[in-house]
């Protein structure tokens, strides 16, 4: 496996194969609510892909949404690859660049059924209730870098 830090517009086509298969198909987001302009080029956005071999089975992204503070987003693993840790690598490949850049805490925007998720590696809740974003219940968590 191998995580990339997305420079080009076809590693970048391949972050949206992932998260198509993930939003739209799986948990059926409406496909308008899936991409923004931070999906426009490869330097809207940090994006990250994570490749088997030549197939792209993990991405995610993040951007620096107050000074200091990364926000992570969009963060899909393909089905057939869950349990691999690949989410935990690819959050933390996304730190370690936000820590390049000078941020020191990361936010992100989880759906509730993966907090735990986010618990383990070190992320708290910090909103007051769940939210729904595209439909889908959410709790923001925080963690310092």
């Amino acid at each position: 496996m191998q995580i990339i830090r997305v420079t080009s517009h076809d590693q970048l086509k391949d972050c949206f194969k992932v998260r198509f298969k993930v939003f739209v198909d799986e948990q059926q987001v409406p496909e308008h609510l899936e991409m923004d302009e931070k999906d426009e080029s490869p330097e809207a956005c940090h994006h990250f892909l994570i490749l088997d071999g030549e197939q792209p089975v993990a991405a995610a992204r993040w951007y620096e949404y107050q000074p200091q503070t990364a926000k992570f987003q969009r963060v899909a693993v393909l089905k057939e690859y869950r349990g691999q840790s690949l989410g935990k690598q690819i959050i933390l490949a996304m730190e370690q660049q936000a820590r390049e850049l000078n941020c020191t805490s990361s936010i992100l925007d989880a759906q509730c059924q993966a907090e735990g998720f986010y618990s383990q590696l070190g992320y708290h809740v910090i909103s007051t209730e769940p939210f729904y974003d595209a439909g889908i219940l959410h709790v923001r968590m925080k963690k310092p870098l």
